[in-house]
């Protein structure tokens, strides 16, 4: 194929249903962590968009982080529950020593990685979980990058499969 020839856009969601199947993935991760505890050295990173519709955190860390966040699940989080139904995962975690209970979406998501394995995912949010992208909705230019980013760790160390054009 020529470097002028592309590919019509596809009119299927084959990568949304990519990134559905994998956040899959983090789901049963999660569950596991809540029922069982990580074993080994296992540990998890997980970044989502704390501007999504759905997240819930307190609003000192909605300050401290607009757009993005990274947590680490590894010796001291709490209360870690999945819920399918709802599509969302809560935990309590604890920032300078005061305890906050964060409550993700899946379609939230943007990075998930287990360094103890070399395990890594990257995603496209879905801002809204249940609606679908209108033509007008594709059109919009994306937002700018926060003049301070959050502190988050790369995930390209963790990636298996290849970044997207």
């Amino acid at each position: 194929m020529s470097d002028d020839a592309r590919p019509a856009p596809s009119l299927i969601p084959y990568e949304r249903w990519t990134d559905d199947a994998l956040r899959e993935v983090v789901a049963r991760a999660l569950e596991l962590a809540a029922t069982e505890g990580l074993p080994g050295e296992h540990h998890y990173y997980l970044t989502f968009r704390t501007d999504h519709p759905q997240v819930k955190l307190p609003g000192h860390l909605k300050a401290r982080y607009p757009q993005e966040m990274t947590i680490v699940l590894q010796h001291q989080y709490e209360a870690l529950t999945v819920d399918r139904e709802a599509n969302l995962f809560s935990v309590r975690l604890y920032f300078g020593g005061v305890p906050a209970t964060l409550v993700v979406p899946f379609p939230a998501l943007t990075g998930f990685a287990d360094p103890a394995v070399r395990y890594g995912l990257r995603f496209q949010p879905t801002m809204e979980a249940a609606a679908e992208p209108s033509a007008e909705d594709e059109a919009e230019e994306p937002k700018a990058a926060p003049e301070e980013p959050a502190q988050v760790v790369s995930l390209d160390a963790f990636r298996r499969r290849p970044a997207r054009e």
